[in-house]
């Protein structure tokens, strides 16, 4: 099916939301409306003909009429939201049928398949503020990018936010290793890897594991099996589902700007550079802003010490051109911390857990202006 969701694993796992009202007695054509409404992990309710108790016509999110069905429902409460579905490409009369059972729109599949799980999609997971998605990457490798990503999606759950944190570097090691989560039950990107389409954000949220302990935080990251691949369908569908559900998404960038690494930036509202303070660092994360500001408008510099001779926090930024958001402060024993499976930004009073708070404070009331 052309835009659907390719992972069964996605869009069969978790219990499904409510979904639209179908009436139709075509069984080919029920069959292919049930087929649309999984993907788009929907519940809808079935009828042949109108049903007799009107309050689930009136009450339903969405109405989708088979053609064979649209005479049994004439008469029925005019209404926002119901679509007339059929095959016939050719049938005269279809538009008559759409105005007198007040349709808003008229499809015909398979053509209207990818149009149509978007739509069933938007009016499960409703029209909420979409989540403020921030990306981490790294001026030079080792510069803690990823420790940072993880602390802040860690307080962000922690201080009650509905988060995900999505590991876009196949290559960096695996932030369920720095989470704590490598034996966590759920989906990692080779299940998710050739996805495209549509990804519906609640099942989404429903298939990912979570850190022990943090159930208000989802992450996504790799197996220990080889690398796979990534569409870069695959990275825009995930993170437009994943931004769908409201909250905060952060995601773990790798240094290349490659097509995937391009969805990712194209989803972020805001980026941050981790910078050491170091001349070398700095003159490799020139060649990476500049490369990262082709797609990405909003980016920031986080500079982390020690501090090489010379070297301060408003020459960085001025040298790079970029807002400073301060330094990433040092944090003796986290390497021991993540080796006893407490990850970064744990403990609530440690400096890097500030830090964070303190980002997400500003970074969130920037949101709530704009």
């Amino acid at each position: 099916m052309a835009g659907s969701i390719t992972s069964d694993r996605v869009a069969d796992t978790g219990k499904r939301r409510s979904g639209p009202l179908i009436v139709t007695e075509d069984a080919e054509l029920l069959d292919d409306l049930l087929r649309l409404c999984a993907a788009a992990g929907a519940h809808p309710q079935v009828h042949h003909a109108l049903p007799e108790h009107r309050a689930s016509w009136d009450a339903a999110p969405l109405v989708l009429v088979g053609d064979d069905a649209a005479a049994r429902c004439r008469g029925a409460t005019r209404r926002r939201d119901v679509l007339l579905v059929g095959r016939d490409q050719e049938d005269p009369g279809v538009w008559r049928r759409a105005v007198e059972i007040g349709a808003d729109r008229v499809l015909r599949l398979p053509e209207a398949e990818s149009w149509l799980v978007d739509r069933i999609a938007d009016v499960v997971e409703g029209s909420g503020r979409q989540a403020l998605t921030v990306g981490v990457l790294a001026g030079r490798g080792g510069a803690g990018a990823s420790t940072l990503a993880c602390a802040l999606a860690v307080t962000a759950a922690r201080e009650g936010r509905r988060t995900m944190l999505v590991d876009a570097d196949p290559l960096g090691g695996g932030l369920d290793v720095l989470l704590g989560g490598e034996q966590a039950e759920g989906l990692r990107w080779p299940d998710l890897a050739a996805s495209k389409g549509r990804v519906a954000g609640g099942a989404l949220e429903e298939a990912l594991p979570s850190p022990p302990g943090m159930p208000d935080l989802k992450f996504l990251s790799w197996d220990r099996g080889g690398t796979v691949a990534v569409r870069p369908e695959a990275m825009r569908s995930v993170l437009a589902a994943a931004r769908r559900r409201g909250g905060v998404v952060v995601v773990d960038l790798p240094r290349r700007v490659d097509d995937v690494t391009r969805e990712a930036l194209a989803q972020l509202d805001l980026g941050l550079l981790v910078v050491p303070a170091e001349l070398r660092a700095v003159a490799g994360a020139q060649r990476v802003a500049a490369a990262v500001g082709t797609v990405l408008r909003e980016l920031r510099v986080v500079v982390r010490g020690p501090y090489a001779a010379g070297v301060e926090d408003p020459w960085i930024a001025r040298v790079l051109g970029l807002p400073l958001v301060g330094e990433l402060p040092l944090e003796p024993g986290l390497m021991a911390a993540s080796d006893a499976d407490s990850p970064p930004g744990a403990g609530a009073r440690s400096p890097l857990a500030r830090f964070c708070a303190a980002f997400w404070e500003r970074a969130l009331a920037e949101e709530s202006t704009s």
